[in-house]
């Protein structure tokens, strides 16, 4: 027969360090969690354009590039002062 557990005095050992313990041990994810991955969990909607995590990572890939290049333009033009900008509004 099972020894009935006094749920009163379940605690924690004062020897256990509660920071220590975050930790995923089951589940579909756990290994990847503990691996140091990022995990993304995706909408319904976005599943269906994003099959697998290479499709994914390819398209955040093109993302990245695409507004790495719009930093680069965009401090690349000279900045206009509110009076430089009104002067060339009445010039033209």
């Amino acid at each position: 027969m099972k020894k009935k557990i006094d749920e009163d005095s379940d605690e924690l050992r004062p020897e256990y360090d509660l920071k220590k313990l975050k930790f995923v041990g089951r589940g579909i994810f756990a290994k990847r969690y503990r691996s140091g991955t990022n995990l993304v969990l995706l909408e319904p909607d976005v599943r269906k354009a994003f099959p697998d995590d290479e499709s994914v990572n390819e398209a955040l890939r093109v993302i990245a590039k695409v507004a790495k290049q719009q930093a680069s333009r965009v401090r690349k033009t000279p900045v206009r002062t509110r009076a430089q900008s009104s002067r060339v509004r009445r010039a033209g």
